[in-house]
């Protein structure tokens, strides 16, 4: 009988790609994990780590043994949801992965709610970039993620996870407030020659706004990279910079530059993932169930909030005028 263990670290290997990489994940040591992946050798009698430069490649046995491994697994995942449904109390550890905005917006709320209806659940949450989210939850990191996508681009695909939707929030041209807008700023294209804060290359955010602005007929001057959205606010509320940026970054605090809407009044998707064999796991459910909640919440305060400070560019000129 092979040892499951040693199995799930040949899986690690094929994802992660390094020995040191996996033992960081799993918590052992790097000869610890060469150990275990030389007796798996030994067990199933073939060769199945060749080294290559300084790393090792997975032989085509070794690529077998792993896809029934990912098999394997899901089973043993889907019998241990099934036995915890089956429990007449709902238990245990929901590991979360959730990028800033959603953290702000929607976590405190529903820890608040789940510590009250749920409290023999513990969660555990860590910011990450939806992107790596995904794959890490994927990898088994994470339980859930919170993740996002930015219209036209479609968030990466893992057919192990599953995607929920969870709660949508425009997306506006954000620029300083009154006398710091010299520039009297309303549209995108009237940006062209404005200073921009976007997120780092490789976030969707970054790339949706780049098109954005290339859809308005020039090349942003992106002066300031950070992923901190609220050091983004502090930018434009000071007069440095102009920005697109999502309405789930307002809760909880007042809208401090104006905000105007896009043409086609684009909406960012919200939504959840967790591996398919999970979900039915009791306190799976109940902390989606409860996120459900708190985006709901959120959505109904933004509508009431979102109209100070919030206007088209034809009311900006009308006003004006």
């Amino acid at each position: 009988m092979l040892d499951v263990r040693r199995l799930r670290l040949l899986r690690e290997l094929k994802i992660r790609g390094t020995l040191s990489e996996v033992a960081a994940a799993l918590r052992y040591s790097p000869s610890s994990v060469s150990q275990q992946l030389a007796l798996l050798e030994k067990e199933v009698g073939v060769e199945l780590l060749r080294k290559s430069g300084r790393g090792v490649t997975l032989t085509p046995q070794a690529e077998v043994l792993v896809a029934h491994t990912a098999e394997l697994l899901e089973i043993l995942e889907r019998a241990e949801a099934d036995l915890a449904a089956s429990l007449t109390t709902v238990t245990g550890t929901v590991r979360i992965a959730v990028f800033q905005s959603a953290a702000l917006a929607l976590m405190p709320d529903a820890l608040t709610i789940m510590t009250k209806e749920y409290p023999e659940v513990r969660i555990e949450m860590v910011q990450r970039e939806p992107e790596t989210a995904l794959y890490e939850t994927f990898a088994r990191d994470f339980d859930l993620v919170i993740a996002e996508q930015y219209p036209g681009h479609a968030a990466p695909r893992h057919p192990e996870l599953d995607q929920v939707a969870l709660t949508t929030d425009a997306i506006r041209l954000a620029v300083p407030p009154g006398p710091l807008n010299q520039a009297r700023i309303s549209t995108v294209a009237e940006a062209a020659d404005a200073a921009w804060v976007m997120e780092p290359r490789g976030a969707a955010s970054r790339h949706w706004a780049e098109q954005a602005c290339r859809r308005a007929g020039f090349e942003p001057d992106v002066r300031y990279e950070t992923a901190d959205l609220q050091a983004q606010i502090r930018l434009i509320e000071s007069g440095n910079a102009v920005a697109l940026m999502p309405d789930l970054v307002w809760t909880g605090r007042q809208t401090t530059v104006k905000l105007y809407d896009l043409p086609d009044n684009p909406r960012r998707s919200v939504f959840t993932s967790a591996r398919r064999a999970s979900t039915n796991r009791p306190a799976l459910l109940a902390c989606r169930e409860v996120l459900a909640r708190s985006a709901a919440m959120v959505a109904a305060g933004s509508e009431r909030h979102a109209g100070p400070g919030t206007e088209t560019a034809a009311e900006d000129t009308a006003s004006r005028q």
